[in-house]
């Protein structure tokens, strides 16, 4: 079965960036504290990012995201999507207008310009193909920014909510959640690393 999952990592005040995040630094000023974890040597955090990647039929992101990760200063061979983890996915940008140009042309990119629920469903339509390829079910992975991630929370498109929560408190930056519908979530899985603690939950529709 093909999920919808939201993964993302916040601070313990609830940000997804610190201050002052731009297309040279997409995650604000103290912002790497939030992705430790990713680059940690702990066995925990390497098991959670491999299982994470391994799933990944395809990738949604915003069009701020997608201009930081194909900006300059964006991903590269050490740096990119699950890198050293997995093979590389499908990536499905919300957007209103398609970017005139891509820096990263060796990863496959889709623009959708009808809106948030279009993406996930364009993202579900190439994970399920993937799916059927490998004969494995892959998912659909939101990966931010926290716009995208709490308009699909809000709108029903999301089905499996990960948090990796970090030990900073940030003060300011971009925050997750910003009001909006309500949702009841169920606790599924809870993992304490050195670096992080990794939280899973069911989203109620």
């Amino acid at each position: 079965m093909t999920r919808i999952i939201a993964d993302i990592s916040v601070s313990l005040d609830g940000f997804v960036t610190g201050p002052d995040p731009g297309p040279d630094n997409g995650l604000g000023r103290g912002g790497e504290a939030l992705h430790t974890w990713a680059f940690s040597d702990d066995p925990d955090d390497r098991r959670i990012l491999r299982k994470a990647t391994d799933r990944s039929g395809a990738v949604v992101l915003g069009r701020r995201l997608f201009d930081v990760v194909d900006g300059p200063q964006g991903w590269d061979d050490t740096s990119g999507y699950g890198a050293g983890e997995v093979g590389k996915p499908a990536f499905v940008v919300v957007t209103s207008t398609p970017p005139q140009s891509v820096r990263l042309t060796d990863l496959d990119w889709t623009f959708v310009t009808t809106g948030l629920a279009d993406a996930v469903a364009a993202a579900r339509e190439r994970a399920l193909a993937a799916s059927s390829a490998g004969g494995k079910d892959l998912d659909v992975i939101l990966m931010g920014g926290g716009a995208t991630v709490g308009s699909a929370l809000g709108a029903g498109l999301v089905d499996v909510l990960s948090l990796h929560l970090a030990p900073v408190v940030l003060g300011a930056g971009t925050p997750l959640f910003t009001g909006g519908t309500p949702r009841t979530l169920v606790q599924r899985d809870v993992v304490v690393t050195s670096t992080a603690t990794h939280l899973t939950y069911d989203v109620c529709r």
